[in-house]
């Protein structure tokens, strides 16, 4: 077994629990994006047993081909009964959420069956976190386990230390500054990124979410911009990891932000390779703090 295989099998196990059994088939909740594809490629490195739940028009077309009849099957956002007959059928151990579900379907483009109009009706808030929580619940309870979101694709996490450059060429106190300013929004549940300079609170995330917060920077005339990510202090990994990927690269070019800081092991970068790439042609600092 090569080096390379051998970490690969040591970072999997860091995510899995103790007691996991590789002949139980693993259920994909798949939503938008490259993170559902990364997820599957990693089970399917792993040789164990895959299936998909696709969410219809969120999850790509490219992946749902690569299932056979009978291994994959197409669900509605809100039809949680339907979610958990095929849990049943296919007698899965596993379940991991992969993926983004557009935000505003999670309130107004809802087709909640009975089982979702029953647990929608015990919630005393709606939101994301409330309504994925309540959702886990119903999972565990049909005999599943919802798995980190992490466990399958370690490679991609963010890094400690410098991921684009040779030297970090902005004074450490400044991103100190903006990592504190983030995780203090992030406890208030405000929104997970914030973006500083020198000291000063340029912008910060909120419902409009990374992209927008990043665009909207291009208003501030000003260099060494820095965009500080952070999850939340008890971040739920089973159904929310902070992603950076491509899209969030091209916002920070879009906003004039030079230099992005991302806590190692708690974000995902889509595609990591491609991204890092890109980010050192368009001269974008990723560095990786703890």
């Amino acid at each position: 077994m090569h080096s390379s295989e051998l970490q690969s099998e040591s970072e999997l196990v860091r995510f899995l629990p103790d007691n996991f059994d590789h002949s139980s088939p693993v259920v994909v909740v798949a939503g938008r994006g490259v993170y559902p594809l990364l997820t599957v490629a990693g089970i399917r490195r792993s040789q164990l047993p895959v299936r998909l739940v696709a969410i219809e028009g969120e999850t790509k077309e490219a992946l749902i081909t690569t299932f056979d009849q009978g291994e994959y099957a197409v669900i509605k956002v809100g039809q949680l009964g339907k979610l958990l007959k095929m849990l049943k059928k296919w007698d899965a151990g596993y379940v991991i959420m992969a993926g983004q579900v557009t935000p505003g379907k999670l309130f107004r483009g809802l087709h909640p069956d009975f089982k979702a109009v029953r647990l929608l009706a015990d919630l005393k808030e709606r939101n994301a976190e409330t309504l994925f929580g309540a959702v886990c619940a119903e999972i565990k309870e049909q005999g599943a386990q919802l798995l980190d979101a992490r466990t399958f694709i370690a490679e991609h996490l963010a890094h400690e230390g410098m991921m684009t450059r040779r030297k970090l060429d902005v004074k450490i106190h400044y991103i100190e500054h903006g990592i504190r300013v983030t995780r203090e929004v992030a406890r208030l549940n405000i929104g997970q990124g914030a973006v500083v300079h020198k000291g000063t609170v340029l912008a910060v995330e909120g419902f409009e979410g990374t992209d927008e917060m990043l665009k909207r920077c291009k208003g501030f005339e000003t260099d060494q911009k820095i965009f500080i990510k952070s999850p939340k202090p008890h971040q739920d990994y089973r159904f929310d990891v902070p992603c950076f990927g491509m899209k969030t690269l091209e916002s920070m070019k879009e906003g004039g932000v030079s230099i992005a800081c991302l806590e190692a092991d708690m974000t995902v970068i889509l595609e990591k390779d491609k991204t890092l790439n890109q980010a050192k042609k368009w001269g974008v600092t990723l560095w990786g703090y703890r």
